[in-house]
């Protein structure tokens, strides 16, 4: 029997309550596929991986692409699903509101709101109130009351090297209602410990943006949940890449390429 919704944001909070858990990023439903095989209990969508699906850039696809997606993933499977719900599509909190009540209508246990636009990053307070009003829209809805927040800081993407600003925001959004906080970018062991420490008791997400993290090494810093964003997107289109350059170029395929299939 399907798991209903409301069971996946159940189990999908369940797993934010304590441990260290992995949420795998897919891009289509063959990559969601492999995924459930492994035994992944959740996973989240990558806003690059869905846009180079598409034939485009990252942050290239619509709100209506995105919800789209969400609309074939998450009844397609019994895991709970978190969006990468980029910067909500919308600057003002109203609009950003709307948007994430549209996404919860799709069936998501979670998805994350950035802080940063077009213009870059917003100011503190707007990114606050793009927050409050984000949570505000789910708690309004009983049908998805549980559904996960993640508030986002993106300054480590850009160019920060500092942890005193990306603290100050994620706190500012954990006090604006933010179930589950996360800088990407952020890789510098202290940092990772500062963050947990400075937002606890509140979740932490950590993105295995380097070699020298590793998942064991996230749970014992007090990391709750691990993504990897693009990053499986990217090893399978490197892949492809490389067969079909050297298809073009040698007129052969790898020896890799001669396995199942």
């Amino acid at each position: 029997m399907p798991i209903s919704t409301h069971q996946k944001r159940k189990a999908f909070a369940k797993l934010h309550e304590s441990g260290c858990f992995v949420l795998p990023n897919p891009w289509d439903l063959g990559s969601l596929r492999r995924l459930e095989k492994l035994g992944f209990p959740a996973v989240a969508t990558t806003s690059a991986g869905f846009a180079w699906s598409r034939g485009k850039e990252d942050y290239g696809v619509t709100l209506d692409d995105l919800l789209a997606h969400l609309r074939e993933l998450c009844p397609a499977t019994d895991l709970p699903v978190n969006a990468d719900f980029e910067n909500g599509f919308a600057d003002e909190p109203r609009e950003v509101a709307r948007n994430v009540e549209s996404a919860a209508l799709e069936g998501v246990a979670g998805l994350s709101i950035e802080d940063w636009g077009r213009d870059g990053q917003y100011d503190l307070r707007l990114a606050a109130e793009r927050i409050r009003a984000a949570k505000a829209a789910l708690t309004r809805g009983g049908d998805y009351r549980d559904v996960i927040l993640v508030g986002r800081c993106e300054a480590m993407l850009h160019g920060e090297t500092r942890i005193e600003p990306v603290l100050e925001r994620l706190t500012a959004y954990a006090a604006a209602g933010a179930d589950c906080l996360y800088a990407p970018g952020v890789r510098d062991p202290d940092h990772i410990r500062a963050i947990v420490g400075a937002v606890a008791p509140k979740p932490v997400n950590v993105l295995l943006i380097s070699p020298e993290l590793s998942v064991r090494t996230l749970a014992a810093l007090g990391v709750r949940r691990v993504s990897v964003g693009s990053r499986l997107a990217a090893v399978a289109w490197k892949a492809f890449d490389d067969a079909a350059r050297q298809l073009a170029d040698e007129g052969r395929l790898p020896a890799s390429a001669y396995g199942r299939g």
